[in-house]
């Protein structure tokens, strides 16, 4: 009987084999891994949108409702988006300490995790204006002369040409832009808060906000120098040559009044 002759494997087919595996298996992974970080991604917006109710309900519902209904003490929320969120409560606006003709901003008392969950929550009630990136409010190709021409256009017959602020009717009020922070800026130019009319990207596009925004930084910055020395809230050389009148005449006045009584009163004595 002839011996049957037994094949030899190859010394690499064990690598060749090992390698084989490993690729499979790295594809396999390399499709769930998208799955899982989506899964994840939506596992930690859920958490936050549970935690933004909890917040809700002890903070805000007392005013706008258990559901973000609206009520005769506070208006509905429901598709405000989560921009309004993060501006109304980390400006300190709300939750507001009494009603009035308008809610002026101060010390804010949630931590920014927490505007952010109740942001969540809020959005998840109806689509709306979104939190903008630093991209977008950020000072990078940001044209300050258009922002100034955009900014006297649409701003500044209530907020002053270098938004020092205002008065409006009825105890409301412009606010002093000085010193808020840009993303406040832009939120408020995308949600129209309070008095405000609001100004979404098909009235002044993102690019728009981002130059109005760089203006008012370049106004109200540490470096801007004042040509005429006192700025007198920035109101321009018209009102300004006409505060110069008037006070610069009535002290003229004061002192020819008192010139002519010292007068009069040495030729009596």
């Amino acid at each position: 009987m002839k011996k049957l002759s037994t094949r030899r494997r190859h010394p690499l087919a064990a690598v060749v084999v090992l390698l084989l595996a490993l690729a499979a298996a790295g594809g396999a992974f390399s499709l769930l891994a998208p799955a899982s970080k989506a899964q994840a991604d939506e596992s930690a917006q859920s958490l936050s949108i549970d935690e933004g109710k909890k917040l809700f309900a002890v903070g805000c519902a007392s005013c706008h409702g258990t559901g973000g209904q609206g009520s005769s003490d506070g208006p509905s929320l429901v598709g405000v988006g989560a921009a309004a969120v993060d501006f109304q409560v980390g400006t300190g606006r709300m939750p507001a300490q009494q009603p009035g003709a308008q809610i002026p901003a101060k010390k804010v008392i949630y931590s920014q995790a927490e505007i952010d969950q109740l942001a969540a929550y809020i959005a998840s009630l109806g689509a709306g204006p979104v939190i903008p990136t630093k991209n977008e409010y950020g000072p990078a190709g940001s044209d300050i002369a258009k922002g100034g021409e955009l900014f006297r256009t649409n701003c500044a017959q209530c907020h002053n040409f270098t938004g020092k602020g205002g008065a409006l009717t009825h105890g409301k009020f412009a606010p002093d832009l000085e010193g808020v922070a840009p993303k406040h800026i832009y939120e408020a130019m995308q949600t129209g808060p309070q008095n405000m009319p609001s100004f979404p990207d098909t009235t002044l596009s993102s690019k728009n906000k981002k130059d109005i925004i760089a203006y008012l930084n370049a106004v109200n910055g540490d470096d801007t120098e004042s040509p005429g020395g006192l700025e007198l809230g920035g109101l321009g050389p018209v009102s300004e040559g006409l505060f110069a009148w008037i006070f610069g005449l009535g002290a003229l006045i004061a002192v020819a009044v008192w010139v002519a009584a010292r007068t009069a009163k040495a030729k009596k004595s």
